[in-house]
């Protein structure tokens, strides 16, 4: 666990949100498709948790880049605005 988030501390913050975006986003969905999976049909529950699972790791991905460009910018933004003594 130690080396996952050494690794993660090393990557640049958009990779790094969108990384995590994207690790929450196919946990969240794969819950979830194995949950309905379970109570619709249970011999195929695991294939619910890939159908889920994979489209919710995208979306998660993309809301991470999105939020880790939004805080890069703000952060340049921020620097840029600061007065030079």
């Amino acid at each position: 666990m130690n080396a996952i988030l050494a690794g993660l501390r090393r990557k640049p913050l958009v990779e790094r949100w969108a990384t995590v975006g994207a690790a929450l986003g196919f946990v969240v969905g794969a819950i979830v498709g194995l949950i309905i999976g379970l109570n619709v049909y249970a011999a195929t529950a695991w294939f619910a948790l890939f159908e889920l699972g994979i489209p919710a790791g995208i979306a998660g991905g993309l809301v991470g880049l999105i939020a880790g460009l939004i805080v890069t910018m703000g952060r340049r933004f921020k620097r840029s605005q600061t007065p030079i003594d």
